[in-house]
């Protein structure tokens, strides 16, 4: 009989004990679970923090390779414009020899076609 009381104490001593590990076991299970959700919202919110200074990095050279290629196109505009002014100031200018000559031409033939009726005359 004190033997079956002495192992029935044994029995509800292991069963505290282990209930009691048991009750730790979970308290610190809860503890890293927490600690870890901290941890995983803190790793998140550096990662978009970080993310948002990648984007605003981008964005930034975006805008100055965007800039410099704007102002090279309108350094490429300006050229062009040059050049087609000047060729058509040549192309004017031809022109004007062009006339210039013809007159001359048909004003020499003229003198020269009333010379001949002169003479024949």
């Amino acid at each position: 009989m004190i033997h079956d009381s002495n192992l029935s104490r044994f029995k509800s001593e292991i069963q505290s004990t282990q209930e009691h590990q048991f009750s730790l076991l979970r308290r610190d299970t809860e503890k890293l679970r927490i600690e870890l959700q901290r941890e995983t919202e803190k790793i998140r919110t550096e990662l978009q923090r970080e993310t948002e200074k990648i984007r605003t990095e981008l964005r930034y050279q975006i805008d100055k390779v965007t800039v410099g290629q704007k102002a090279e196109s309108a350094n490429l505009n300006n050229k062009l414009d040059q050049v087609s002014h000047a060729m058509r100031e040549q192309l004017e200018a031809a022109k004007y020899d062009v006339i210039k000559y013809s007159i001359g031409t048909l004003v020499s033939i003229s003198a020269v076609g009333l010379a001949v009726i002169r003479i024949l005359m």
